[in-house]
């Protein structure tokens, strides 16, 4: 054996050159995966759902907010509303059975880019604090309770998530988030809401103007 190894250096020698090149590959592609997780972590968005209710000397309202948390920008792609599960064209059963004499402010949420640290609030419902009782405010709050924002939002890399119900670093990862025709805070600015259903819901993004 020990004869083989001293007649046979130059393939020793190159099976050796042969180890370190495959150690060095793994290295690279190690450092390689290492840096882009580093990249994607440098901008992972965390968007927080969150309803709110606010009662003043002059004033009661209630409303939704977005924020986002994480640390890149979040590319919202598409927002969906959900009462008890089932895709909703809009909030227009929900105001019907609100006290009478409020007044509306809405923001759309689709194509827009959430910094780090910012917020929105895509809609707001106030009254005068004369028009509203205590236990109507309640009840109107409670009644969100059944409803659900879905927003499908994605990172500068393009990677996606959705929101669940239980929001923020929860997110559920998808694939990609296929644009929305309609944003459904949107809608709130509309006369007439246009239906949505679960088969018209989204559309191809070379499709959306």
């Amino acid at each position: 054996m020990w004869r083989w190894f001293t007649h046979n250096h130059q393939t020793l020698t190159g099976i050796g050159a042969m180890l370190v090149g495959i150690a060095a590959l793994f290295v690279a592609w190690d450092q390689g995966r290492v840096m882009r997780a580093q990249q994607h972590g440098a901008v992972y968005p965390v968007l927080q759902v969150d309803g709110f209710v606010s009662t003043m000397p002059n004033e009661a309202s209630l409303g939704i907010t977005i924020a986002n948390n994480g640390v890149g920008p979040a590319l919202i792609r598409r927002v969906s509303l959900y009462r008890d599960g089932e895709l909703q064209p809009g909030l227009d059963s929900y105001r019907a059975q609100l006290p009478e004499g409020y007044n509306l402010s809405w923001a759309g949420l689709t194509g827009r880019a959430l910094a780090p640290n910012e917020s929105v609030t895509p809609i707001q419902i106030r009254w005068a604090r004369t028009d509203i009782t205590q236990s109507e405010l309640y009840e109107a709050a409670t009644s969100w309770d059944a409803w659900e924002v879905r927003v499908c939002y994605c990172s500068v890399f393009d990677r996606c998530w959705e929101t669940t119900p239980a929001g923020g670093a929860l997110a559920r990862r998808v694939h990609q988030c296929e644009v929305g025709a309609e944003d459904a805070f949107e809608q709130l600015g509309a006369a007439t809401p246009t239906p949505i259903s679960p088969e018209t819901a989204t559309l191809r993004p070379e499709d959306a103007q």
